[in-house]
């Protein structure tokens, strides 16, 4: 089968793949992977979805590290192409959406059924694939942690990327009252489009100003929940707009700067912090998980949430998927289509 394989560490964006100086190879005769046991499901995977995460682990710098060579990748949709003896959630030909560690940068990727889930009739399946890291973390952190209710005032930092926006549309769900945060007139002109109560544009307003400002109009007291997947110097600025009680949500570094958060003046300002690594929950609290993505293929379903896909490209063009995320470029999710009739497109 055909496979994006990780041999060295290093960034995936300076070359194609399968350079000298690239970390990644594409193997068209990587072995396909067998059933592992009599509840165990092949998916031939139609796509695979992009997140900053796989590319840290191909960098080296995520927290977690697998060994030497690996095939990349997590969530994928795909079509279940062999079963277990004792399978009986699933039959050959259903389509499936899921999750994993490691592996989904391949043409066919086992797993148990019990972490497999049907996609609904009508859904993309594209989108699908798109759905279970970037959406999964944002509710789990905004439904699960944080409990957003009705009224009160999100914050979203980095809201164009593909967390971001899963955080944008679950908090107008919730009924909040969205600041969405990001840089680019592209970007703010699609987050306006998405009906967030207000945009702050990094690269011409002062993060601060901006919201003060508009807290003020609207007679608000501050921000309540701040979502973030960013760092560095924007989380230091957005705690300055925080209300008393205000609850801080630590998504990532996308900034490339852990940042610090002052305990006396969480002591002070009865602030909650989160931290909120999405994937422990398959571990430690698995159920959380299954119910979230149930409830968000409920709502892709129902049209209650889309799901914008950015760029999509072939395993061949991995240094462009890559670096349409390390870029910035992105608007939303980056996919891989292993499936030829699916649309392979380079948005630029």
């Amino acid at each position: 089968m055909e496979a994006l394989v990780c041999r060295k560490l290093g960034d995936p964006t300076a070359t194609e793949p399968g350079s000298t100086e690239s970390p990644v190879e594409v193997s068209k005769t990587y072995p396909i992977p067998p059933l592992t046991s009599d509840i165990a499901v092949r998916v031939k995977v139609t796509a695979t979805s992009l997140n900053f995460a796989n590319y840290l682990q191909i960098l080296g710098k995520y927290q977690e590290k697998p060994p030497l060579p690996f095939i990349p990748g997590s969530d994928y949709s795909g079509i279940v192409d062999a079963i277990g003896p004792s399978v009986t959630k699933f039959r050959v030909g259903d389509r499936v959406c899921s999750f994993a560690a490691l592996g989904s940068y391949a043409q066919f990727i086992v797993a148990d059924q019990s972490l497999l889930f049907l996609v609904p009739e009508g859904c993309d399946m594209i989108a699908a694939a798109a759905l279970p890291v970037a959406f999964g973390t944002s509710h789990v952190a905004l439904v699960h942690r944080a409990r957003l209710t009705s009224g009160q005032v999100l914050m979203v930092l980095g809201a164009a990327g593909g967390v971001g926006l899963a955080a944008v549309q679950i908090g107008k769900i919730c009924g909040a009252i969205v600041i969405a945060v990001a840089r680019g007139s592209e970007k703010i002109q699609f987050l306006k489009s998405m009906g967030v109560d207000h945009v702050v544009d990094l690269g011409t307003e002062n993060v601060i100003t901006s919201v003060k400002e508009f807290v003020k109009t609207r007679k608000l007291k501050g921000v309540d929940v701040l979502y973030d997947p960013v760092g560095g110097k924007l989380t230091k600025d957005s705690m300055k707009v925080l209300n008393w009680g205000a609850q801080i949500l630590v998504i990532g570094f996308a900034s490339g700067e852990v940042p610090l958060i002052p305990a006396n003046i969480t002591l002070v300002k009865n602030w909650t912090v989160h931290g909120l690594y999405w994937g422990s929950y398959k571990i430690h609290q698995p159920s959380v998980l299954d119910d979230s993505i149930r409830e968000l293929l409920s709502w892709l379903a129902r049209g209650l949430i889309t799901i914008h896909i950015s760029h999509t490209y072939s395993l061949s063009q991995s240094n462009l998927a890559f670096g349409a995320i390390k870029d910035r470029k992105a608007i939303g999710k980056v996919m891989i289509a292993l499936d030829h009739k699916a649309t392979l497109s380079s948005k630029l």
